[in-house]
């Protein structure tokens, strides 16, 4: 299936993993353009014309939150990232940081301060970059609301506590493959028909769950249907109302 909303192919070389935003190994990045589909369709399934509280609950760095809501700022309300693994939510505090004029002045002044250390360039780019996402966060809004908070996705208390006020409408999460990532907490053999259960539980009435696999279909196993999917390239993403 084409795209249907991020048509026009972009320059994404600013939102590059591990350039202006924070990567660390065993934490893979995501497709940033797929990440701008996925917000968007997810956006017209709930509806209405308010900005979106996005959450991801299975965060891992929070790279697919953090470039979707630089991309989209004037559509995000808020942002929320949960993950079972504290470095996960560490890193993720980390990349959400820079979704404040502040947290990217002070990635730009470490990259031009490490560029000059070590005589690499690259850091130079990188901190230039950053200069660009500043402008263009300024321009379209503004600092983002954010939290990073630790929660096992199959725990209905610990995801509610993660929670708290927050009150995000629309979750997108990318699944763990098996390859670098991986299930983890005592509720993990439910998998993915268990994660829907519990996620579409907790949002909103008319809220939207998007999960995305690697391979032709998310398995459901008999659980519910989704409300809609699709897939580009090797990912299929199923979208679920609660």
């Amino acid at each position: 299936m084409s795209y249907r909303h991020a048509t026009v192919p972009r320059d994404y070389q600013d939102l590059a993993s591990g350039s202006v935003l924070h990567s660390a190994p065993g934490f893979p990045a995501f497709p940033v353009r797929l990440a701008s589909e996925i917000f968007q369709r997810a956006l017209d399934l709930r509806g209405g014309t308010r900005p979106a509280a996005l959450w991801d609950p299975c965060c891992g760095s929070g790279y697919l939150l953090t470039v979707t809501a630089l991309l989209h700022r004037p559509l995000i309300a808020s942002v929320l990232a949960s993950d079972l693994d504290p470095r996960a939510v560490d890193l993720a505090g980390r990349n959400l940081a820079l979704l404040s004029g502040t947290g990217l002045a002070a990635r730009a002044a470490d990259l031009r301060e490490r560029s000059a250390r070590f005589g690499k360039p690259a850091y130079g780019d990188a901190a230039q970059a950053a200069d660009r996402l500043a402008i263009g966060l300024a321009t379209d809004g503004g600092d983002v609301p954010y939290a990073a908070r630790q929660a096992d996705v199959f725990d209905a208390g610990q995801v509610g506590q993660a929670l708290g006020s927050c009150a995000p409408d629309i979750a997108i999460t990318d699944v763990p493959y098996g390859e670098q990532t991986h299930w983890g907490g005592p509720g993990a053999a439910a998998g993915i028909p268990g994660m829907v259960e519990a996620l579409t539980a907790v949002l909103p009435r008319g809220g939207v769950l998007a999960v995305t696999v690697r391979g032709r279909k998310v398995p459901m196993d008999g659980g519910r249907r989704p409300d809609t999917a699709f897939k580009i390239g090797t990912r299929t993403v199923a979208l679920f109302r609660a």
